[in-house]
């Protein structure tokens, strides 16, 4: 098995003043991360099992499925609060905070 891992640096940058966008659904985004969390558990325990292929597949796509919510909503409150009020500043971080988010949906769109 070939076990290739892509790092993703995140950025250090914290000129956002305030709380980020997503700090008013954390709660729902911790409680999906850790269901998330049970789901490659399971899957791991499958494999170890010996489950049939389809059925791991199975779950594995729910689980993608389920990362790839929680990634679209985070980036909907990236969106609509620090790229929005960075805008409302404009000037280079306005173009920054742009840049990000047009960086982060292309990281999206090819996963």
């Amino acid at each position: 098995m070939n076990d290739q891992h892509t790092t993703i640096e995140a950025s250090s940058d914290t000129s956002h003043d305030g709380p980020h966008g997503y700090i008013s659904d954390k709660d729902k985004y911790l409680q999906r991360l850790k269901r998330i969390e049970g789901q490659a558990r399971g899957i791991s325990r499958m494999v170890d099992d010996e489950k049939y292929c389809i059925d791991i597949l199975t779950q594995i796509s729910a689980m993608t499925s389920a990362l790839q919510a929680v990634g679209l909503g985070l980036l909907n409150d990236h969106l609509g609060h620090c790229v929005v009020d960075a805008a409302r500043l404009d000037g280079p971080e306005a173009q920054e905070k742009i840049k990000e988010a047009s960086d982060a949906i292309a990281r999206m769109v090819k996963s």
